[in-house]
């Protein structure tokens, strides 16, 4: 285990299944959403989506740097993982619109929404199809959350 993974272990007690702590994401991303869309205020729209695009972007470099390439080995998957890293240059390009368009613009709550829309589909087939399988596999989720615990960490240190 890298020492930040060790890390990030010992300050949390127990470290998080890899699928818990990726489901946790997508929680909280599901509740900033809802916030979102429940707010009138363009300051807090505009400080809601920064926060939605920040956490998508960790999120999915997690996913791609560490889970994906862990999960396509074990699964020897040739169609969900690819889908999914698909699914995620979309978002990104999803996010750059988001982050280039100014706040109370026509488009600017369209793009949340479509934004919205499409990471509960990604979800959806994450924790449907994705999640069942890895669980089923012989990887080490401990492990595999600790790494994605301690890279998360990182990213989020150095976006501040």
């Amino acid at each position: 285990m890298p020492n930040s993974a060790k890390k990030i272990v010992s300050m949390a007690g127990k470290a998080q299944e890899a699928t818990r702590l990726l489901r946790a994401d997508h929680k909280l991303v599901n509740d900033l959403f809802e916030k979102f869309e429940s707010t009138r205020s363009a300051d807090k729209k505009q400080a809601l989506a920064l926060e939605i695009c920040q956490e998508l972007t960790v999120h999915a470099q997690i996913e791609e740097e560490i889970f994906y390439p862990a999960i396509e080995k074990v699964l020897k998957d040739k169609s969900l993982v690819p889908e999914a890293k698909v699914e995620h240059e979309t978002l990104k390009y999803l996010i750059a619109q988001i982050q280039g368009e100014e706040p109370g613009s026509e488009l600017y709550d369209a793009k949340v929404k479509v934004l919205s829309e499409y990471v509960k589909h990604h979800v959806k087939e994450e924790q449907n199809e994705i999640f069942p399988k890895v669980k089923e596999s012989k990887l080490d989720l401990i492990e595999l959350g600790a790494q994605l615990a301690a890279r998360k960490e990182e990213l989020k240190a150095a976006s501040m």
